[in-house]
């Protein structure tokens, strides 16, 4: 069920184990989540890590096991995670309260919090076990999971008054249960009656020493009740509070108790940060702090002689006599902006702008995904870089393969092998937006046919840019009054035709350069707009544009779909206008996406158009007349239904989806056609034994007619190609899976000629 690797940083050592798939099979997902930002560490069965997106472990052979809705979680974004020993059993709760129990490979879910109507803040901030309960720490009180029958149990709001009031969390002795609340520490018997009336807890702040006030933690050490605020610990002895443990210079971010030791993750003034270990006589046993590594630590516990540290940046760390790092392959953060692909190699652009057209100051730079292992190049780890915030857009180079980058407010970036190039006003002419003269703004790339790449100059007084192929630049001034000189998106089109997202509500551009770019006498421009005879697109919000592979331009806006059939007559005497499709839904017919905010649309190798929208994912047909998949959180693996922008990978056919909550992608069935049938491949192959998945046959011409046949030729299967492959779920015409064998496969080209391709090797006991 779990996929397992490695990436274990020694002091002196790098390590890596590491089993990487680099594809995964047709109708698989797969998460590419950040595994860096640790926030809690438990100890159960194994070691337990959550971090802000979902979890991972570590066995006692040092192996990571990653859990996602990939294989089998039901939601993203961890707040809590507790292990219950009676039950050997974890509990993970989300950030919106929905929580799972995970029980080796098998997940049961509990979402009676996440679906009550109670108003309050229901977020889950810490997660205690004892014999077979989970007591879950809320921003309403105290809730109780019963972890044999997976159902609530049980609420206490322990407010004052009975008012809701946010508890950090519970802990129990032989006696009392204890809750460190933002009214302070309370105090209720073990086997009180109605512990849910609030009128069962007693107030301890405040009484005998202990100040009074929110207490953030609380716990049992060497057999005595222990209370931390603010920067100091408190533990109770003869009915009498006394201090443990000060330091005004190190705020208390976290505590915890285990092994009989308290933990203390801190931080300092300065920016110092560490994790202390205590014994109950308040001496320091361990002190840890190590720079890269301990930077914003959230939890640590003690198992045998390691203390383990699960670190905001730094991911999960085991101190020994050395230091070993656990952190899963991925990206370092969440993508927003535009993909680009090319021979298997994923780039993402991390950074991102708001509604508005503001920067966001996003340091992460650029994402590069190859061979199963994730990469990044930013301000963090490339000094040359520091300035170029908000990566934005892509566009690879058909030249040499090398990749720009447009930073939102940094300018260009060109990026070959390890030399990083910046344009910006000394060596080009691309220009600082009005009224903010420090912030180059590129928020749009495309190469034409004639390998010249066309820029967006968000807000400059020329706000188009071209850098011709041969290294000279051009700047153009877009006859249209738009608002704040918006220019974003560019696609190129096979008529020498420029089209650009205008934001601001100001449409979509088109311009044509006639028969030579340094010529501007010819030059023709249009602006598309609401209204027939304006170019008709059902509104002026334009959010994204995409070329298919009949030069047709489909226009996402924030109120639906427009389709341009007449890329080749726009400046003609028919005034070409944009067509708004209607789909058919079941008794109803409308326009396609009709109130819905089109942020992304990408094309795969069939020309089907995966539409991105705040409520999930389409692919659709290639003329956009039937709907065959919709992807939601609710019926998929999709990690957000915010989809920012979506990537296809012509060589394998992956969609990447770069959501709110991270990527995520999916393997679908079609791929990039062959101009010629050359190195026909069928995977798997041979097709192993209990294998129930998808079998492909990739390498082929467009829209190629496949037969599958026994070696007598009698026919078991045809279908035709999906772009440049076809795909067989190893059953004949009747749905039966086919006996065990070998089998041909045949394709006719286009002059009718059958021709033998390949082979399919169907393996025993399928």
């Amino acid at each position: 069920m779990l996929k397992r690797f490695l990436i274990g940083i020694s002091f002196f050592l790098l390590l890596v184990k590491s089993t990487v798939i680099a594809q995964i099979p047709i109708g698989n997902w797969r998460e590419h989540l950040n595994y860096q930002n640790c926030i809690q560490v438990v100890k159960g069965d194994q070691i337990y890590c959550a971090t802000n997106s979902n979890l991972f472990s570590i066995d006692n052979k040092g192996e990571i096991s990653r859990y996602s809705k990939v294989n089998g979680l039901n939601d993203v974004g961890v707040s809590a995670i507790g292990w219950d020993d009676q039950s050997q059993q974890l509990i993970i709760a989300y950030k919106n309260s929905n929580t799972d129990i995970l029980k080796g490979s098998i997940v049961k879910n509990i979402s009676a919090i996440v679906q009550s109507k109670i108003v309050g803040n229901k977020t889950i901030n810490h997660i205690y076990c004892k014999n077979g309960i989970a007591y879950l720490s809320s921003g309403l009180g105290v809730i109780l999971a019963e972890l044999n029958k997976y159902e609530i149990k049980d609420t206490w709001v322990i407010g004052n008054s009975g008012n809701q009031v946010n508890v950090n969390n519970v802990i129990s002795d032989n006696n009392f249960f204890y809750a460190a609340t933002n009214e302070g520490l309370k105090r209720a018997p073990l086997n009180g009656t109605n512990l849910a009336n609030y009128s069962a807890w007693t107030l301890l702040s405040g009484l005998n020493g202990l100040p009074a006030g929110p207490i953030q933690f609380t716990g049992i050490i060497n057999n005595q009740l222990l209370a931390t605020k603010n920067d100091s610990a408190f533990v109770l002895s003869n009915n009498s509070w006394r201090l443990l443990y000060a330091d005004t210079s190190w705020q208390i971010i976290n505590a915890t108790v285990s092994a009989d030791k308290l933990h203390l993750c801190q931080k300092n003034k300065n920016g110092g940060s560490r994790v202390i270990v205590l014994n109950a006589n308040a001496v320091i046993e361990k002190n840890l702090s190590q720079a890269g590594i301990i930077s914003q630590p959230r939890s640590a516990i003690t198992d045998n002689n390691s203390v383990w540290v699960a670190d905001q940046f730094g991911g999960l760390a085991q101190f020994t006599n050395s230091v070993n790092r656990f952190i899963p392959n991925g990206p370092i953060g969440v993508a927003s902006g535009e993909f680009a692909i090319t021979k298997s190699t994923v780039y993402a652009a991390a950074g991102s702008v708001n509604t508005a057209w503001n920067y966001l100051f996003n340091r992460n730079g650029i994402f590069q995904y190859n061979n199963g292992i994730w990469k990044s190049k930013g301000a963090f780890n490339t000094p040359q870089l520091d300035s170029t915030l908000d990566f934005i857009s892509l566009a690879i180079d058909p030249t040499n393969e090398s990749l720009w980058a447009g930073s939102y407010g940094g300018g260009l970036v060109q990026i070959k092998d390890n030399e990083n190039i910046i344009y910006k006003q000394k060596n080009s002419p691309i220009e600082p937006a009005i009224g903010d003269p420090n912030s180059y703004r590129i928020s749009g790339l495309a190469f034409d046919n004639n390998n010249h790449l066309w820029i967006s100059n968000y807000g400059a007084p020329q706000a188009l840019k071209l850098r011709k192929n041969d290294g000279a630049w051009k700047s153009f001034t877009i006859p249209f009054a738009l608002t704040e000189n918006a220019v974003a998106q560019i696609v190129a089109d096979d008529n020498d035709q420029i089209w650009i997202v205008s934001p601001k509500n100001n449409g979509l551009i088109c311009y044509q350069y006639g028969k030579n770019v340094d010529n501007t006498n010819d030059d023709q421009w249009r602006i598309f707009k609401q209204g027939i005879g304006n170019g008709n697109l059902p509104s002026n919000n334009v959010l994204c544009i995409v070329r298919d592979k009949n030069s047709t331009i489909w226009v996402g806006t924030d109120d639906g779909i427009a389709i341009i059939n007449c890329t080749n007559d726009v400046f003609g005497n028919g005034r070409c206008d944009a067509i708004l499709p209607i789909i058919q839904q079941d008794q109803f017919a409308g326009f396609l996406f009709k109130g819905e905010q089109v942020q992304c649309i990408a094309i795969d190798g069939a020309n089907r158009k995966w539409v991105g929208t705040q409520n999930g994912v389409w692919m659709l047909s290639s003329d956009g007349k039937k709907i065959i998949h919709h992807f939601t959180i609710a019926n998929s693996p999709l990690l957000s239904n915010d989809v920012k922008k979506i990537g296809v990978d012509p060589e394998t056919g992956e969609v990447y989806f770069a959501t709110f909550n991270g990527i995520c992608s999916f393997r679908s069935t079609a791929v990039e056609a062959r101009e010629k049938l050359t190195n026909v491949l069928v995977y798997p192959n041979p097709v192993p034994v209990g294998y129930e998945g998808t079998i492909a046959i990739k390498g082929l011409t467009e829209n190629a007619l496949l037969k599958i046949t026994e070696l007598n030729g009698r026919l078991i299967f045809q279908t035709r190609s999906l772009g440049g492959q076809a795909v067989w779920n190893g059953k004949d015409y009747n749905g039966n899976k086919i006996a065990s064998g070998l089998y041909l496969v045949f394709i006719k080209n286009d002059t009718g000629e059958e021709k033998l391709v390949t082979k399919i090797i169907i393996t025993s006991g399928r």
